[in-house]
Parts: C-alpha cells; sequence; structure tokens
C-alpha cells in the first residue's frame, strides 16, 4: 500500500464507483475487502488512520461472548463462534486460542458456570476449538498463580480466540489492495453529492495531508463510520435520528508479572453487568473493560476516574498480589458503537451486540452496531445490501475462506515478529540489509528499527502516532516507552516519506500531547 498511488488513482479516476466506503476501521475495510473479492470497484475514505478508534482500542479477544449466552442472545453468540473459527482459519498469523479460567468462590458457581462454558463451546459445532472442562483448587492455582487462594473452590476452565486488532486491520486492508480496492487514511468526507431530490451519488472528501478537495461518484455509498455513524448521516439528512448509543469502555496495561501464567483470568459478572478481563497480550497484561455510557463520542476519548478504580478495585478481589496506579502501563479508552435500544433507559451493558443495516431516504446504507469478531458477517450483509441498492453485478460472497494478508498455516507465536505473518522474513531482511534497522526502539520491547521502515514503506503509515499506536502497538503497552521512543520513529519517517527537521519536531511535540491520553496520574 503505497498512499500517493492511491491518491492519485482515487483522483484520476473519471467513471463512478461501484462503491464508496467511508470509515476505515474494521467493518470499513472488512466491507472494502468483501466488495473488492466480488470484483467491485472499491474506494474507502478514513478521516484519520486506520483503526484510530474503536477497532484499535478492543480486548484483543475473537469470541463468542459469553455474557450474551447469559443475555440469551444465541444466535450472536453462534454466529460470532463461528465467524471466530473462520477467523482462525483464514489469518492463524494473528488470531490463535487462548485458555481462560473462571475462578469459583461459592459452592454453585463451578457447576453454574460449566453448564454454561460446555454450551458455549458445543455452539461452535464444527469450528470449536476446545470443550470446557471443571477444575479442581490445585489445578486453577496452577493455571493462574498470583490468583487469591483464600476462599477459593476451584475454577472453570475453556478455550476462545485472542488477536491484535489493529495489526488484523492493517492485514485486511493490505488485503483489499491486493484485490484492486483503493483505501486512503487521512481523507475526511465532507459532504455529499446529491441530486435535487436528496438521494446521494458520491462524497468530496479533503486530502488532510494537502488540504485539497476532490470529489468521487458512486453507484452506492456506505456509511461504516462506527460511533460516528449519525454524524455522517446527518451531513447528507439534517433531520436523521439517532442510532447509536454510545458506551466507553477502558482497558489497564500492566508488567507481566501480575499474571504470569499462559492462562487468561475471567470475572464473569462484576458491578456494572460487565465480564472483566484479565489477559496475556504481547508479553504484558491487558485489563477490562468497563462501561460507561457517554453523551457523545470523541475521536480520542480518555478514561475516567471511576472506571480506573473500578478495575483496580476488582483485581484486588481475585489476585494476591494486585497492581496498583503506579503500576499502570498504559490505559487505553474505546468507544462502542451500541445500536440504540428502542426501550429507553436500558443499561448499556446489556444491549445487543448485533448490527443494524439501515438505508436513509438519501439512498445512504449505514451499518453499525456488531463487534469485531463478526465484522467479516457485517461486511457480508452490507455488501449484499450495497449490490442489490446500486444494481452490481450478481455475485456471491467470497471471504468465508479468504486467506488474508499475510497468512502461514503454522506460525510461531512467540516469535517477535509474528504479526507480520509471511512479511516478517522481508522485515527481517531490511534489517539484514541496513544493520541500524536492526536495533530495538526500546530495551523493554522486542520492536526494532525496520519495523518503522515497513510501516512508512507498505502499511501506509503517516505519523509517529501511526507507528507507535497501530503499526506497532507500544503506545497500547507502554506509553512512558513510546514517548521516549518518538524521536528515533520520527526520523526514520522522515527520511522514508521525504520530511524535514521542521516537520520532525512537529512530529515528536504532537505525539507528546497525545500520550497523557494513554497514562493515569
Amino acid at each position: 500500500m503505497n498512499r500517493e498511488e492511491m491518491l492519485r488513482r482515487a483522483i484520476d479516476r473519471r467513471k463512478p464507483w461501484d462503491v464508496i466506503v467511508i470509515g476505515g476501521g474494521a467493518t470499513g475495510i472488512g466491507i472494502a475487502v468483501d466488495a473488492a473479492t466480488r470484483g467491485y470497484d472499491v474506494l474507502l475514505l478514513e478521516q484519520h488512520d486506520f483503526g484510530k478508534g474503536t477497532s484499535s482500542r478492543s480486548t484483543k479477544l475473537v469470541h463468542g461472548g459469553v455474557r450474551y449466552l447469559q443475555q440469551g442472545n444465541i444466535a450472536l453468540v453462534r454466529e460470532a463462534l463461528q465467524e471466530r473459527g473462520l477467523l482462525m482459519h483464514n489469518a492463524p498469523h494473528l488470531v490463535h486460542e487462548r485458555g481462560f479460567v473462571i475462578p469459583t468462590y461459592r459452592w454453585w458457581e463451578r457447576p453454574y458456570y460449566s453448564m454454561g462454558l460446555a454450551a458455549y463451546s458445543l455452539l461452535a459445532g464444527k469450528l470449536g476449538i476446545g470443550l470446557s472442562a471443571t477444575l479442581s483448587r490445585a489445578n486453577t492455582l496452577e493455571q493462574l498463580p498470583e490468583l487469591r487462594a483464600q476462599g477459593l473452590r476451584g475454577g472453570v476452565y475453556y478455550v476462545d480466540g485472542q488477536f491484535d486488532d489493529t495489526r488484523l486491520l492493517i492485514h485486511l486492508a493490505m488485503t483489499a489492495a491486493e484485490y484492486d480496492a483503493v483505501l486512503l487514511n487521512y481523507a475526511p468526507v465532507i459532504d455529499f453529492v446529491q441530486h435535487s431530490s436528496g438521494t446521494i451519488s458520491g462524497v468530496i472528501f479533503r486530502d488532510a495531508e494537502t488540504g485539497a478537495t476532490h470529489t468521487a461518484n458512486a453507484a452506492v455509498v456506505i456509511n461504516a463510520t462506527g460511533v460516528f455513524c449519525d454524524q455522517v448521516r446527518k451531513l447528507a439528512n439534517p433531520s436523521a435520528g439517532a442510532l447509536v448509543t454510545p458506551s466507553q469502555g477502558i482497558h489497564l496495561v500492566f508488567d507481566r508479572r501480575f499474571l504470569p501464567g499462559k492462562a487468561a483470568l475471567m470475572v464473569p459478572k462484576t458491578r456494572d453487568g460487565r465480564v472483566l478481563f484479565a489477559i496475556p497480550w504481547h508479553d504484558h497484561v491487558v485489563v477490562g473493560t468497563t462501561d460507561t455510557p457517554i453523551e457523545s463520542p470523541l475521536l480520542e476519548p480518555t478514561p475516567q476516574e471511576q472506571e480506573i478504580e473500578f478495575i483496580l478495585e476488582t483485581l484486588r478481589d481475585y489476585l494476591a498480589h494486585p497492581p496498583t496506579r503506579s503500576d499502570v502501563l498504559s490505559v487505553f479508552t474505546g468507544i462502542r458503537p451500541l445500536v440504540r435500544p428502542r426501550q429507553s433507559g436500558k443499561k448499556t451493558s446489556s444491549v445487543s451486540r448485533d448490527h443494524l443495516i439501515q438505508v436513509d431516504s438519501t439512498r445512504l446504507i449505514t451499518i453499525t452496531g456488531g463487534k469485531w469478531t463478526t465484522y467479516r458477517q457485517m461486511a457480508e450483509d452490507a455488501v449484499d445490501r450495497a449490490a442489490q441498492l446500486g444494481k452490481l453485478a450478481d455475485v456471491d460472497c467470497r471471504t468465508h475462506h479468504l486467506h488474508l494478508h499475510g497468512y502461514q498455516e503454522t506460525p510461531n507465536h512467540d516469535e517477535p515478529l509474528a504479526v507480520y505473518g509471511s512479511d516478517a522474513a522481508l522485515i527481517r531482511a531490511l534489517a539484514e540489509e541496513t544493520p541500524q534497522l536492526a536495533e530495538r526502539l526500546h530495551p523493554a520491547l522486542p520492536n526494532i528499527a525496520a519495523e518503522v521502515v515497513w510501516a512508512a514503506r507498505f502499511e501506509m503509515a503517516r505519523s509517529v502516532e501511526d507507528v507507535l499506536a497501530r503499526r506497532m502497538r507500544i503506545l497500547f503497552l507502554n506509553a512512558r516507552a513510546a514517548q521516549e521512543c518518538a524521536p528515533a520513529v520520527a526520523a526514520l519517517l522522515a527520511e522514508e516519506l521525504g520530511r524535514d527537521e521542521t516537520w520532525i519536531a512537529a512530529q515528536i511535540a504532537s505525539f507528546a500531547e497525545l500520550v497523557p491520553s494513554f497514562t493515569i496520574h
């Protein structure tokens, strides 16, 4: 992927696209993959960087959703478990199994959760990845050595999926590009091309790097902007009613010593009604998430004090040596695009994660809701609707068994460059050709300088934030280390992108302003 080439293709095109997608998160890029693999001409426009919003801030799980089973939403759980299985087959370099343990402290909990998780495992059918099992007290402590032993009766073990969300997103974008889709980051849609009747026939977008505006026409336009979908709908029709009720969740990141075993910890019911996870991820521990209703979404949300305390208090109930505020290496905040419930006053933690497709009177298709795990099915449904509305060629979905960019059949997930899949060999070759690119960016992390060069040349990274937050996950793992890496990353990017010293200084300053959003005080 090369942004200059993508921009040129977008500007030079004279005939209408089949599909224009607004939004470069999981849903939007999933749609681009689906539509491009069907042979449709696709243009995707993202206001910031790919995955800037919700899609980079998940709990890092590819799962059916245990709490949705508890809510009785069997159809959603079954669909998500099927999609989990497909993702494990299509992107094994990025999606892998992770064992989970629910510790039990009351006599009824082990049989109760055991029955529920047995049903959860069976709902996956042929795409299942393992059965649940009851654990003795000793087995539970073997799986989770740092668990609070006082009052522990045993536990329940089950297997689910884990992934690196933004790395998967970037490889989805690369897959779409391989099927001739045109994808542009830093290209916000600022208006629609509309007939006198109000129906949409295209978009007007701005190249954020130059300030120039461009027009693109299409048979159909899909709004896949997640928590911002209502703002986009109002751009076309100011009287459009709200589809989304936003809810904020945070995750705290700690050193791996707080959860040294191979298994993840799952707390099935917290005070706010959510499930809470503590999960090994990139040799750190990610703990979350919370559920806090908010009035309106922000591109860079920040954690609320009560959310931080809620997670720390919950950990004190379950860990023998719980972390404190000073142990938090990073905190990241995401906003869920929950479909607005018909019943007012309903808690966001109980709102369904089903997705919604709506066609407004302007002929703008909006897809919202859903979850990362079901992105592929959401994309299939959206493209089916777009093909019908835009009178496109009738082509069946081709993504069920589509190997994504970087596919490796038997990856080694412990290898530092494992998340790049088959691209890892090319990154190592860069480091061998130029020895300084083999140097680590920070002593506390395995990332090397060659990854920065790779991100700029082939993954459309345009800023220090793009690299440290999304192409590599350093900002999400250790905010202080990320800030210390910023000058070296800025210098490497400047050389690749042809920028000067003024640009480098501006990048370092801009990143320094972002870091406080990922730290607690």
